[in-house]
């Protein structure tokens, strides 16, 4: 047996037990949700036990409170292949009034409840979970952490990674079961996510049944505008110049929710600051997926396709440390946003907490000139914020794949490479 890799999502899971009844995690397939989960868990339940598949769906409709039973938290993996366990949990928690005593995941798939379900508000939930981060595969140091950089500690770090294994690990992403294995066969398994995403999870996500050939043309045109405000209709016309049917708005929107929905598309919203001038905000939102290296299967590359075209993996880079952003946002209690203005002022990523401290973050493959155009761009925009009418950024910060290590420039703005980074 492969030995656990703690998870982030490990101290969230228990935060979230610790102020509900229930707990519901969300997230792609393949993350490790039920792996984490069991390693929680003082009693398990499968739904889907081949020996007892049956019994157990029967039970949930006859008799729902006798799957319930057992050490708390107790775990019920594949809850949605019978969904009537969702209200009996939520009625069993109302009635012992008491935190911890469920966890429920599943497939990435969304189970449809019946309209007379409760929502489960105040008694169930949701917490998301999403493949690895580079600290949790350990191929992060963590010697600066966010934390602290939002506490004024200064940034102190060593990295020795050079750009071909940055490559890799995009390629390769943070599916739990790739980590550690030999080469070839680790980035075989975001291929086969993908291929398994195309060729059934789209369709499944809500009963519609999806053309294959246009879900990889849709997949492959995000991987195109990957890290772009792209709007969905240059995303359509992309799809339209190799498709010889109609593909209308709302086909797209059909298959952009699907996906949505399966969590493999995660689109970065807007941030919108007070500021000084008068600048018109772009709304648009950014376009990432869960992990990059779905980009890099759509798009048919690997890692020596991106050591020789640094530009597009300059594109996944920024998608790999969004990832790892947002997975430690979680643990800080924050959320991750873009910001651009319609003079071309723009920030890769804000990350903002719940009590309105902020970082400013541009991220950069690495060299000099990069370097020196994120702090540029992150030092003009801290100038416009209207510190009158809101906080100034805890930090600034330029986030690269390859530096000898961290530290603060003269002017002020952090410099350091992803694999130094923790929460």
């Amino acid at each position: 047996m492969r030995k656990y890799l703690p998870r982030i999502a490990d101290t969230i899971l228990s935060d979230r037990l610790n102020s509900k009844g229930a707990v519901l995690i969300e997230g792609p397939k393949w993350c490790g949700k039920t792996t984490t989960a069991k390693h929680i868990a003082g009693s398990v339940i499968e739904m889907d036990r081949p020996d007892m598949a049956k019994q157990y769906r029967e039970m949930a409709e006859l008799n729902p409170g006798a799957l319930l039973q057992g050490e708390v938290p107790h775990l019920i993996d594949e809850w949605q292949l019978a969904p009537n366990i969702w209200n009996a949990v939520r009625y069993e928690v109302d009635q012992r009034d008491e935190f911890g005593q469920f966890i429920l995941t599943g497939s990435s798939v969304p189970a449809r409840l019946d309209p007379s379900s409760h929502t489960g508000t105040g008694r169930i939930v949701r917490m998301k979970m999403r493949p690895m981060s580079l600290y949790e595969s350990g191929e992060s140091s963590g010697q600066v952490s966010l934390k602290e950089l939002f506490e004024g500690k200064e940034p102190e770090g060593t990295d020795s990674h050079s750009l071909e294994e940055i490559a890799f690990e995009i390629c390769r992403g943070g599916w739990p079961k790739a980590i550690g294995i030999q080469e070839k066969a680790a980035l075989q398994q975001a291929i086969d996510y993908y291929d398994a995403v195309v060729s059934d999870d789209i369709s499944r996500a809500d009963g519609i049944s999806r053309d294959k050939d246009r879900t990889r043309r849709l997949l492959r045109s995000y991987a195109r505008n990957i890290a772009s405000q792209a709007s969905l209709e240059t995303v359509r016309q992309d799809i339209l110049a190799n498709d010889t049917d109609t593909f209308d708005s709302a086909t797209l929107y059909s298959y952009i929710n699907a996906l949505k929905k399966i969590f493999v598309i995660e689109d970065s919203p807007a941030w919108n600051p007070n500021l000084r001038s008068k600048a018109a905000i772009r709304t648009t939102e950014t376009r990432y997926f869960v992990d990059p290296s779905i980009a890099a299967a759509a798009l048919s590359i690997g890692p020596n396709d991106l050591i020789n075209d640094l530009h597009t993996m300059g594109l996944l880079f920024e998608n790999l440390c969004v990832r790892d952003l947002r997975i430690y946002a979680d643990l800080l209690d924050g959320e991750i946003y873009h910001f651009r203005d319609k003079s071309g002022l723009e920030c890769d990523v804000v990350l903002h907490l719940r009590n309105g401290s902020y970082g400013l973050i541009e991220i950069k493959l690495g060299g000099d000139t990069l370097i020196d155009s994120g702090a540029e761009s992150l030092l003009s925009l801290a100038k416009k914020i209207d510190t009158s009418r809101m906080k100034a950024p805890s930090f600034l910060m330029v986030l690269c794949a390859k530096a000898p290590f961290a530290y603060r420039r003269r002017d002020g703005v952090i410099v350091t490479p992803i694999s130094c980074i923790r929460p």
